[in-house]
C-alpha cells in the first residue's frame, strides 16, 4: 500500500520532475501568501501579530508539502533505476548521522549557524543532480521494441506407454515449471 501512497511504484521522467517540483513549489507558497494575508486580515489593528494563530496552519502545510516532496523524490528515483525503498531510508538516515555527528562535533559543522557537515552537502548535491539529470532506466536499456514477441511451437505429444501425470511430473523435475519458451 505505501506504493501507492509515496509512489514507490511509480514513475516520474526528469522534465515532469522538474515541471512538478517547480508546481509544487508554487502552490505551497500561494497557501503560505494565503494563510498570511488571512491571518493579517483577521487580526484586529493595534493588536500584534502571533505566530500561535497560525502555528496549525503552517505545521499542516510543511507536512503536505513534505509528503508530495518525499513522493517526487521517490518516483523520480525509481524511474532512474534505484529502489526507493533502499535509497530513501539510506539518504534520511545518513542525514540524521550527519546533524548529530555537526551536534556533537561542532568543529565538524560548516559554521555555528549550520548544522550539518560538509559530507551532507555533497550528498544532498549529489542527489539533487541525480534527480535532475540523470537518465531514466527506459533510456539506458535502449528503445523498446514493437515487434512481436516469438514464441516455439509446442512439443508434440509424446508416444508411448507414459502417462499424462508422470509426463508433467517428468517436466517439472527437469525445471520447466512455469517457465515460457521464447
Amino acid at each position: 500500500m505505501l506504493g501507492f501512497v509515496f509512489g514507490f511504484n511509480a514513475r516520474l521522467g526528469r522534465l515532469h520532475y522538474v515541471l512538478a517540483t517547480i508546481g509544487l513549489a508554487v502552490v505551497t507558497t500561494a497557501l503560505c501568501v494565503a494563510l498570511a494575508s488571512q491571518i493579517y486580515n483577521g487580526t484586529p489593528h493595534g493588536v500584534p501579530l502571533s505566530l500561535a494563530r497560525m502555528a496549525w496552519s503552517v505545521i499542516g502545510i510543511a507536512i503536505i508539502f513534505l509528503l508530495a516532496s518525499f513522493s517526487l523524490q521517490c518516483m523520480r528515483i525509481r524511474d532512474i533505476g534505484w529502489d526507493p525503498v533502499c535509497v530513501m531510508p539510506m539518504w534520511i538516515a545518513i542525514l540524521i548521522i550527519d546533524h548529530l555527528v555537526a551536534k556533537k562535533f561542532p568543529a565538524f559543522a560548516l559554521d555555528a549557524d549550520h548544522n550539518g557537515t560538509i559530507v551532507a552537502g555533497m550528498l544532498n548535491l549529489g542527489m539533487f543532480l541525480a534527480l535532475i539529470f540523470w537518465p531514466g532506466a527506459e533510456y539506458i536499456a535502449g528503445p523498446p521494441s514493437f515487434a512481436l514477441p516469438s514464441r516455439q511451437p509446442d512439443p508434440p505429444p509424446r508416444q508411448g506407454n507414459e502417462s499424462a501425470a508422470s509426463s508433467r511430473i517428468a517436466r517439472v523435475t527437469n525445471g520447466e515449471f512455469g517457465r515460457r519458451s521464447g
